[in-house]
Order: structure tokens, then sequence, then C-alpha cells
């Protein structure tokens, strides 16, 4: 058995609501009242309460819960002679309220409204009032043989933990499972996706995907041996956008064409490209056009130039594509369009968030 108690200003609904039709049970006890309904009854307590101008909660709101195993030990005479027994340990002996049971959950509990403004104008004091009333019904409890309201809590935690066990130990074989496919097949395109997603599902793990009210994913959840989990309880590398992105191709093929276009370029004996040049057009060595102006300074200058030329071309050759300024000038501006859009979507959460 467990009670609660707590002080409210709102007698007249409390009355109505433990009253009501398809809740109330059974009136098993009034205490100095004649009155039999919710109205009258509300109007005898309120002639007592209006003696005290200055206190602003004049009811108490009592609730007495009865565990389901006890419920066919106890009678409705036994639920009065609890009813009477709680209220005199609280002190209301010279106070006005009424007990009644209500039917409408699975367990039987029992409702008290209470006048807090005694016959005499004294106010009751409702300081820690809960944990006297939970006291008083660990009281009643032990003395009738009736199950605790710390037993059940107890018992309620010890079955927690041990759930959370399972849960933990599910936890870990999916993420043993799903760290190991990435592995895998990361960076495999979408036919990597489409294997991980098959490999999962054949080893007992589901992946469902989570929609807000505007139908919209916001994320992923995990599926395993009766156990949920959100993503972001697996790994950082598994929310709804960093997993497509671990499938995403690599680019270890663009230094590759990068290779080919410069080696087709110094097979051909011409520049890679005519936005980059190794030698500016301002300071090579352009020869005489005519034959016989050409000088044996002139040719020993032509023939260091392209000497040096023809090196600089073996050495971006046998580099394979990594030295490429243009290419890199396309990797910087693309890294910068992406960090643009991110901060872009950053701004967008903080409006949503309100920050």
């Amino acid at each position: 058995m467990i009670g609660k108690c707590k002080a409210i200003a709102h007698g007249s609904t409390a009355l109505d609501y433990i009253f009501r039709e398809g809740k109330l049970g059974s009136r098993i006890a009034f205490h100095n009242l004649c009155s039999r309904n919710p109205k009258t009854i509300y109007e005898e307590m309120k002639m007592v309460s209006d003696y005290n101008t200055r206190c602003k909660n004049k009811f108490l709101r009592i609730e007495i819960g009865i565990a389901p195993q006890d419920e066919k030990r106890l009678p409705v005479s036994e639920l009065m002679g609890i009813a009477h027994l709680f209220a005199k340990r609280m002190g209301f002996d010279n106070h006005q309220w009424v007990a009644v049971t209500h039917k409408d959950t699975d367990n039987r509990h029992i409702h008290i409204i209470a006048n807090r403004i005694s016959l005499y104008g004294e106010v009751y004091d409702t300081t820690f009032v809960s944990n006297r009333a939970a006291r008083v019904a660990e009281e009643i409890s032990r003395e009738k043989g009736l199950t605790i309201a710390k037993e059940v809590k107890a018992e309620k935690k010890y079955q927690k933990s041990k759930a959370s066990q399972t849960r933990e130990q599910a936890k870990k074989v999916v993420q043993q499972i799903c760290y190991s496919l990435l592995d895998k097949y990361k960076g495999t395109g979408i036919t990597g996706h489409s294997m991980f997603l098959y490999e999962l599902n054949k080893s007992g793990i589901i992946i469902e995907r989570m929609k807000n009210k505007q139908g919209n994913v916001y994320g992923l959840k995990f599926s395993y041996a009766g156990q949920s989990f959100k993503a972001s309880e697996i790994g950082r590398e598994f929310g709804y956008h960093s997993l497509q992105k671990n499938f995403e191709a690599s680019n270890k093929e663009e230094p590759k064409k990068t290779y080919q276009i410069i080696q087709e370029a110094t097979e051909k004996k011409e520049q890679p490209d005519a936005g980059y040049q190794l030698v500016p057009p301002s300071h090579s060595y352009t020869p005489p056009t005519k034959a016989n102006e050409t000088s044996p300074i002139a040719q020993a200058v032509g023939n260091v130039a392209s000497t040096v030329l023809n090196a600089a071309e073996e050495i971006i050759s046998g580099a394979g594509g990594l030295i490429n300024p243009q290419t890199y000038g396309d990797d910087y501006a693309e890294t910068a369009w992406q960090h643009r859009l991110r901060n872009q979507a950053k701004k967008k959460k903080k409006i949503r968030r309100g920050l």
C-alpha cells in the first residue's frame, strides 16, 4: 500500500472528480459531515474554511493505492477501516473529510478529500506532508500484512537492472556486427550499402527509419533480440546521414585520371593544361623564327630551356599526378562549398530549436 497527500485550492473540482460516475466505486467514509453529495459537501467545508482568510490552499487531496495482490483480501468494510485509521494517524480528527474508492483503473485505490482548516479554525501543517502520508501507509501495511511500497519498488529496480544487463549484451552484439560490416564495405558505393543492409538483416538486425510528423526522416533505429537502440547508441558512424557518407565511393580515381592526362600530354610534347604551365610565357625562351638569325648564344639558351622543361615534365610524370595545382584548386573549392553548406544547415537547426 502507498499513500500520497497534497494541499490544493480547488476543493469543489476535486470533490466532483472523486464522485464522478464511471470512476466511483464505493462511498466508504464521511467524517464531520452531514451531506452525501459533492456540492453540499463543498458548501459545508467552505463554511468552516471561510473563517481563515489568509490560507490559499484550503483542501487536502489524498490517494491510497492498494497492491493488486492485496485487493481480494480487502472487502469494502476493511477499506473503510483503513481509511479511518489513516485519517486518524494523519491527525484529521478535528477536520472534515470524505473517502471513496475508485474502480476506473486496474488497481483499486482510495481517494480522500479533507478540509485543511479544522473545526477550530486551525490550519493543518503540510510540511513534508507527502512523506508523512507515505510513512503512515507503510505502518498500516506492516500491521495488516499488506504489500509495502518499498518492497514493490525494490523488486521493480531488480527487474530493471536485470533487463538493462540483457540490453547491454544485445547492444554489444549489434555494435560488433555493425562495425565489422562497415569496415568491410566502407567506400564501396551503393553496392556496398546494399550488402551492408543485407548482411545486417541476415544477422537478425533490423534498421528502421524514424520519421517526424511531417514525414521527414530524422534518424535510424536498430532492433535486435527484442531490444531497440537509437543510432547514436551504436556509434557516431551509424546516423542517418553519416552512414550514407561512409559508403560513398572514395576519390582515389581522380589522381589516376590526372596522371593519365599529364602522361598523354608529355608523350605528345604538349602542355598538360592551358590553365597550368610550368614556365609562364613571359619567362619562356622563344627561339628566332629565321634560321639565319640563330646565334650560338641563342642556341645555348634554347637548349638549356628545353632541358629544364623536359626535366620538369618527367618529374610530374613520375609523381603520378600528385603535383597538380589545378586539381587541388578544384578540391579546395569543393571543400569550401561543403563547409558553407554545413554552416547553413547548422544555422537552420539553431533557428528550429529557437537558439
